[in-house]
Parts: C-alpha cells; sequence; structure tokens
C-alpha cells in the first residue's frame, strides 16, 4: 500500500488478510483486503509525522518474526543431530548455535521495533494528533461543530487518541508475528514434508471463523454495553438532579425504581457479555489442542510407513505448541484491537470534516457598507426548511440596527453566517466591501465584537478573562475596559480583586456582572463591528440599567447589530429588519414601521399588551 506522505508499496498477503480477519466477516477476499488497507491507512494517518519511524517498527517486527520461526525451524536438524545413534555433537552445537542466534536477531529486532513506543515517539504522535485536531477544530465549521455533544469531541481528543495510539506498537507486534511465524515454519517444513506442510496450512486457518466470532461478539458488547451505560448515567443524573423536586411530591421511590431497572438491564449486559467472550477463548484454546492431535495423528501415521523421521516429529510438536501462543495472545487483544479500530474510525471521521474554504483575496470596494448581505439563502444540514430565503441589506457605518422578528425566524442565522459559523447555499455575505470568505478567520473576528446572552468565562483570572478580548493589552487597558463596562464596583469586592480566579467565584457571579464582564472583553477589543444579542433580555431591572450603561459605553461609534427580542430596548435603532420564516418582510425605523401597521406593529402591540397584563 502508498503511504500517502510517499514511501514504499507494503503488499499485504492473503494469508495475513485472511488470517487477521481485521473488518467485519466478509467472505470476499477483496473486501478483506480493503479493510486491511483501510486500518493501514488509518495507521499511517495518526503517526502523521513518525510514519516513518512507524513504518521501520513494523518492518523489525516483521524480521523479528522470520527470526522467531528460522529459530524453530532449527529444532528439525538439531533433533535430528541429537536423536542420531550416536548424537552428532558437532552438528548438535552447529545448530544450536545457529539457533541462538536467530532468537538473539529476534529479540534484537523486537526491541528496536519496540522503540516506537519506549523512546518516547508514542508521546509524540499523541501530542502532535492533539495539536492536528485542535487546529482542525478551530478551523471546522461551527455549524457542524455544534451536532457534536461537548463531552464527544472532548473524548476523542483525551481517551480516543490513547486508545488508537498508544496500543499500535504492540497490537502491531502480535499480529505480525501471529502470521509471520507459522508462514516462515510452513515454508521451511515444505522442505522437509510437504504433507506437513499441507496440515499446518490447514489447521492454522480454523482459527479465522472463531477470531471474527469474536469480533462479532465484541462489537455487540461495546455497542449494547455503551448504550446501557448511557441509559444508565442519563437515568443516576435526572434522578440527582431532581432528587428536591422528587422529594417534595412523594416520589422518590418510583424514580429510583426506574434506576434500579437501568442498573439492572446495566449488570445483564455485563453478564451476557462477559459469557459472550469466554466460548471464543474456549473455542482457540480447543482448536490448538486439536491441531496439536491432529500433527501427532499424522505424524505418527508418517513415522509408521518410514516417510517421516522421529525426529522431525518431535520437533513439530514442540513447534506446533509454540505457534499457539501468538494466536492465543492476539486472541485476548481482540478487545483492545476493536477499541482501536473505534478510536481510528472516529480520528478519521473527525479530520475528514473539511475547514470552510478561504477564497483568493479581492480589491477592497471604495466606499462599501460596513456589512451588506446580498440574496444570501441558507439551510442548515439535515433541515429541508430554510432558514434564510433571498435575504438582502446594507448597513451603513457607525449606525444601529436590530433584527426582529418571531422565534424561529433567521435573526440568528444571521449572526452565525456573519461570524462565518458556515457559508451560504447562495449569495455573498461582505464586510466592509470584502467577502468574508476571502478574509482569514484571525482577520474577521478581529473585526467583530459579540457580545451573547450565554456568557462563557474561562477559568482564568477576572484579568485574563476580559484580556481575551485584546491579548496584547496591558493591565491598565484591562482596567480601563473593566471601568467602562461598570466591572469595578464588583471586582474590587472579590477576594483577590482583578486576579480572582473565575473557578472560584463563577458560580457566585450574577447574570448581569457575568455579563458586564463579556461587555468589557468586547471594549478592550474594540472591534469596528458590535454583534448583540440582547443582553439584557434575561436580566433584572437593576442589573439592566447597569448592563445598558456598559453596552453604550461598547456601542459608541461603531457599527451596531442587536438581536432584538424585546421590542422596547430598540425603538432608538437607526433600521429595523423584521423576519418572518426566513424573509426580510419589512424595514424601516420604530416610527415608521409602527406607522405602516404591518407585522412589525403586530409585534409592538402583542409585547405591549403583554406587558399590561403583567402590570
Amino acid at each position: 500500500m502508498a503511504d500517502p506522505r510517499g514511501g514504499a508499496r507494503v503488499d499485504p498477503s492473503p494469508f495475513l488478510v485472511w488470517s487477521l480477519g481485521m473488518t467485519a466477516p466478509s467472505s470476499s477476499a477483496p473486501e478483506a483486503i480493503a479493510g486491511v488497507l483501510v486500518t493501514w491507512r488509518r495507521l499511517l494517518m495518526v503517526a502523521g509525522p513518525e510514519a516513518r519511524r512507524y513504518r521501520r517498527a513494523v518492518a523489525l517486527f516483521s524480521l523479528a518474526a522470520v527470526a522467531q520461526g528460522l529459530a524453530l525451524c532449527c529444532l528439525f536438524p538439531l533433533f535430528e543431530a541429537l536423536l542420531a545413534g550416536p548424537p552428532a555433537w558437532g552438528s548438535v552445537a552447529l545448530w544450536l548455535a545457529i539457533m541462538l542466534g536467530a532468537a538473539a536477531a529476534d529479540l534484537v529486532f523486537s526491541w528496536h521495533g519496540h522503540a516506537f513506543e519506549y523512546d518516547g515517539t508514542i508521546a509524540d504522535v499523541t501530542h502532535a494528533l492533539r495539536l492536528d485536531l485542535g487546529e482542525r477544530l478551530r478551523r471546522m465549521p461551527m455549524e457542524i461543530l455544534a451536532r457534536h455533544r461537548t463531552g464527544d469531541v472532548s473524548t476523542t481528543l483525551g481517551s480516543h487518541i490513547d486508545e488508537a495510539v498508544v496500543p499500535m506498537g504492540t497490537l502491531s507486534q502480535v499480529m505480525i508475528r501471529t502470521v509471520g511465524v507459522p508462514l516462515t515454519v510452513i515454508g521451511v517444513t515444505a522442505f522437509i514434508s510437504p504433507g506437513l506442510a499441507l496440515a499446518l496450512a490447514l489447521i492454522l486457518p480454523l482459527a479465522v471463523p472463531i477470531y471474527r466470532h469474536q469480533r462479532r461478539a465484541s462489537a455487540r458488547e461495546r455497542r449494547e454495553g455503551a448504550a446501557a451505560h448511557a441509559r444508565t448515567e442519563s437515568d443516576l443524573i435526572e434522578y440527582t438532579q431532581g432528587l428536591a423536586v422528587l422529594r417534595a411530591v412523594s416520589q422518590t421511590g418510583r424514580q429510583a425504581g426506574r434506576l434500579r431497572e437501568s442498573l439492572a438491564a446495566l449488570r445483564r449486559v455485563q453478564t451476557e457479555a462477559l459469557l459472550a467472550s469466554l466460548a471464543p477463548a474456549l473455542l482457540m484454546s480447543g482448536l490448538m489442542e486439536l491441531g496439536l492431535l491432529a500433527v501427532l495423528g499424522l505424524g505418527v501415521l508418517w513415522v509408521s510407513n518410514g516417510s517421516l523421521a522421529l525426529s522431525a516429529l518431535a520437533a513439530l510438536l514442540i513447534i506446533v505448541m509454540r505457534l499457539g501462543e501468538p494466536l492465543a495472545l492476539f486472541s485476548e487483544l481482540t478487545k483492545t484491537f476493536d477499541l482501536m479500530e473505534a478510536a481510528l474510525e472516529r480520528l478519521e471521521a473527525l479530520r475528514s470534516v473539511p475547514s470552510l474554504p478561504l477564497l483568493p483575496a479581492a480589491p477592497r470596494v471604495p466606499d462599501a457598507p460596513a456589512v451588506s448581505f446580498e440574496h444570501v439563502s441558507f439551510t442548515y444540514a439535515g433541515t429541508e426548511t430554510p432558514a434564510l430565503r433571498d435575504v438582502s441589506f446594507r448597513l451603513a457605518p457607525r449606525t444601529l440596527t436590530a433584527l426582529v422578528g418571531p422565534s424561529g425566524s433567521g435573526k440568528s442565522t444571521v449572526a452565525r453566517l456573519l461570524l462565518r459559523h458556515a457559508d451560504p447555499q447562495a449569495g455573498v455575505i461582505s464586510l466592509q466591501g470584502q467577502d468574508i470568505r476571502t478574509l482569514a478567520p484571525e482577520t474577521l473576528m478581529r473585526q467583530l465584537s459579540v457580545v451573547f446572552q450565554d456568557v462563557h468565562l474561562f477559568n482564568e483570572s477576572i484579568l485574563e478573562n476580559i484580556r481575551m478580548g485584546r491579548p496584547d493589552a496591558d493591565d491598565a487597558a484591562v482596567l480601563d475596559a473593566a471601568r467602562a463596562a461598570h466591572c469595578l464596583d464588583f471586582i474590587n469586592r472579590l477576594p483577590q480583586g482583578i486576579h480572582t480566579p473565575v473557578g472560584d467565584i463563577g458560580g457566585s457571579l450574577s447574570g448581569g456582572e457575568r455579563q458586564r464582564l463579556s461587555i468589557a472583553r468586547a471594549i478592550l477589543k474594540d472591534a469596528p463591528l458590535v454583534l448583540l444579542d440582547e443582553p439584557t433580555a434575561a436580566l433584572d431591572t437593576e442589573s439592566e440599567r447597569v448592563v445598558q450603561s456598559a453596552i453604550d459605553a461598547l456601542v459608541q461609534d461603531r457599527t451596531v447589530i442587536v438581536i432584538a427580542h424585546r421590542l422596547s430596548t430598540v425603538v432608538a435603532a437607526d433600521t429595523l429588519l423584521v423576519f418572518d420564516q426566513g424573509r426580510i418582510v419589512e424595514q424601516g425605523s420604530h416610527g415608521a414601521l409602527l406607522a405602516e401597521g404591518g407585522a412589525y406593529a403586530a409585534l409592538w402591540r402583542a409585547q405591549d399588551g403583554l406587558k399590561a397584563w403583567h402590570a
């Protein structure tokens, strides 16, 4: 197989394909070959810059397997010399020396092959792979990334990388030895007794159906076990989080019964998995015993008719017993191999997600609007209803524009596309006259400051959380931004002031305080375009007043887009864009739209009536 980075072609033999059965059981040799090639390609993929060293390790393991096979084959002439009457001690010494030399070569080749694991290369591979995946995640379309649960992504970057990389050296050696040693022995035995070589060649592949059954059982166990664990964890979280409510309504016992059912189902799945894994292990052990008996029976028959020497039979019995060791070890490592393949699949799936394309830069258009959408249409993956339909608008610099409309009308999609979480299927989005697809992600983000309702604070100090808006800012600039966002009143009450770690007090910060930190971050960034997902919507009156003052400091002399949930907060906007079912149905000032008596006026009356009802 050709390595993607270049290099020698490695063609697995048909016996290797048949014996290892790396893919799901298949009656087709081409499918099995394809499975081996896929696994080999994935291993080279995760090896990354160290792929050359991994190929070297595989080559050394192959030489070690041949050396061990030759060492075992030395038993034929060694036993012949020993059982000669009188023993030929000179030949005994010669073949013993050759056998020891082959065994030493096996040890040396294996030692240098395992250097891939023991000299820090494995750690280098996992480190490089995590950096590579981290960079890919940074450039992955947010629309695609949002489909993955945070826990799934973190697990892939953590345990899945270890499951794919850490065992690759050991498993490669075991697989190569499982195939390489028998092939070497069969090849040498063919010169001594073609009949016995044929018997060995027929006996060893009998392990294939057992191994494939074991793979099926292991895959089923993994699927059912994962489902049972997920169900139990979900029920456990639901029970513990709702315990206060359950106690209040005297339903703790009823819900505990549901949790007990989940635990019982998990126990049943684990018991069945243990039983399912026991049968193949016993069958594999039995196969080795049957193989030994078959060789013994045939050997006795051929010795009795003079077609096989007794010394050759004695050597062959020892060899057959030794051949069972790597086969049994490989059988025991089936679950590890399955975990490695599953992790490789997940890593490949994550790596295969294409980054958003970067188009060639175009000349800046003079006197261009700050933001423009030209006939933009967009449909989320997995849905049929367009989120935006032929949307066009232009925003002049240093103006305030509000996006209003019912839930699901397309307001948030406009923000996501402007942030380039995804690209529209049709139309062009421009920022200051430049198609955002021509801007590198870092360049685009330097033009935008974003404040959403849900504020994420990192496990750093208050100072560093604000400094993320502009990493090269000095402490004085950070303090100025915090002062402008009205943060100093609560920061000064913290145990270590602005140096207090958020992890120590994150739960005690109010929604308004968290919003002000987010606004301070945006003020420090000093981007020309500000995008607000109305941050005051979920705040009480006092917090809203303070946060609104911070927002006023943020939006001065900037182009501002507000996703408005409460129309009363955007009556002073220069322009209101009214969305409905993915289209702009109206646009204009608050007064003009009320006078038209259309969709905006209906929304205004509905919210005004709701406020009157609450009053």
